[in-house]
């Protein structure tokens, strides 16, 4: 079992995030994973920071921890092209410890460049088939032009590749984008426990890590924890429909308003008891994942991290399918 920290880059400036990813490194985690956002879910939250350089300042100030992106869309905001030569540096300043997790994407952040953001969700998966395959043919090494019906290449080259392409783990909620994970990536990225989807990728001939963000605030009492994770996370449950396709923080903060502090309290592990967290993390083993990622919602990330070294490192690594 590997445990990773979320690096919650809509709660928090660029300096900040860089300093959680080192205390992590410290406190035991064996990767961090960073949002990849141009807006936050919610104004309360406040940040936004480009991702991709936050990266590279972690990898600059790390030694062991693994680097994830936490899901990037490598469609509309960013051209794959651009995905698979961002990737490929992380990975050599890194000295091959980046993973690189892609998703379809939501209309928070992919509206702003004007374009538009396909509606159907057919639409969405066939271009991140299409990134998929330029990503994969620049990772090859020299000039590579593609032709699809979303996307196109002309003449590119991605000159600094490292030895070993950086592995892929493909942001999946449902059956095809399983198979399609299988097909053309190296692991599965997930936020709900479903064991169809991991099902769905190893019939498909899947056999890489599998991903998933498990939700929790840290703070000594419950009703404080959970308080913090109304104010910042509440966006988490509105759903996937409602979270893919609402265009701004000020749709978010309409959306969530019949959010309830019970509601949060039955998602996420609040407060000081390393056993809510061993039963919220529970699920999400049971369907098959083995890379859990602590999404912290809490108030006081460091409080958090010293309760996950002396209460909840070995408890979570223990785990096993019920």
């Amino acid at each position: 079992m590997q445990i990773g920290y979320k690096l919650m880059a809509e709660g928090f400036g660029p300096k900040e995030l860089v300093r959680q990813a080192i205390r992590a490194e410290e406190a035991g985690f064996d990767f961090v994973e960073i949002s990849d956002h141009y807006h936050p879910w919610l104004d309360e939250q406040g940040h936004s920071p480009f991702a991709w350089s936050v990266l590279g300042a972690i990898a600059a100030r790390t030694d062991r921890i693994r680097l994830a992106t936490g899901v990037t869309c490598p469609t509309v905001r960013y051209h794959p092209a651009i995905i698979a030569q961002a990737a490929a540096t992380l990975a050599l300043l890194s000295d091959g410890r980046f993973t690189l997790g892609i998703g379809s994407g939501e209309r928070l952040n992919e509206h702003v460049v004007g374009p538009g953001f396909p509606h159907s969700v057919q639409g969405r998966q066939d271009m991140m088939r299409e990134a998929l395959e330029i990503i994969r043919l620049l990772w090859k090494g020299g000039y590579r032009s593609y032709q699809g019906e979303h996307l196109q290449l002309e003449d590119a080259r991605v000159f600094d590749l490292p030895d070993e392409p950086p592995p892929i783990a493909v942001a999946a909620g449902g059956a095809q984008a399983a198979r399609l994970a299988a097909e053309l990536g190296d692991g599965i990225f997930s936020t709900e426990p479903k064991k169809k989807i991991v099902k769905e990728y190893h019939e498909a001939g899947g056999d890489g890590p599998l991903y998933a963000e498990v939700p929790m605030a840290w703070a000594p009492d419950e009703h404080t924890a959970a308080q913090a994770a109304w104010e910042t996370s509440r966006w988490a449950l509105t759903g996937w429909k409602v979270m893919s396709e609402l265009p701004n923080p000020a749709n978010f903060d309409a959306a969530s308003t019949t959010v309830r502090e019970e509601d949060i309290l039955e998602k996420f592990a609040c407060g000081p008891d390393p056993s809510r967290y061993v039963e919220v993390a529970q699920p999400f083993v049971d369907a098959g994942f083995d890379h859990l990622v602590m999404q912290n919602a809490g108030p006081d990330p460091d409080g958090f991290m010293d309760f996950y070294r002396s209460e909840l490192d070995s408890r979570l690594r223990d785990l096993v399918p019920a």
